[in-house]
C-alpha cells in the first residue's frame, strides 16, 4: 500500500481521543487516523452494481418478524427501517 501525505485538522477533543488511542495500542497516532479515514471512506463509498447478497424464502411469512423480536426483544409487527 502507498501512502501519500496530506493534512488534516481535526477538533482538539478529538486529537487528545486519538492521542490516548494510540498509547494504549502501542501505535503511531497516524495509525489511528487511517484507520478512521478509511472507515469514513467505505461509509461514502458507493457501489456500481448491486451487492449479490444471497436470499432464501423460509416459507414461513412471519419469519423476519420472529427473527426480529428474537434479536431486539420486541413483538411489534412495524420494522421498516
Amino acid at each position: 500500500m502507498t501512502l501519500k501525505r496530506t493534512t488534516v485538522y481535526v477538533d482538539e477533543q478529538d486529537l487528545a481521543i486519538i492521542k490516548e488511542a494510540a498509547a494504549r495500542r502501542g501505535v503511531p497516532e497516524a495509525e489511528i487516523i487511517r484507520r478512521g479515514v478509511h472507515l469514513a471512506a467505505m461509509g461514502e463509498r458507493r457501489w456500481e452494481e448491486p451487492l449479490d447478497m444471497p436470499t432464501f424464502d423460509s416459507g414461513d411469512p412471519t419469519f423476519a418478524n420472529r427473527v426480529h423480536e428474537v434479536l431486539y426483544g420486541d413483538d411489534s409487527t412495524d420494522h421498516a427501517a
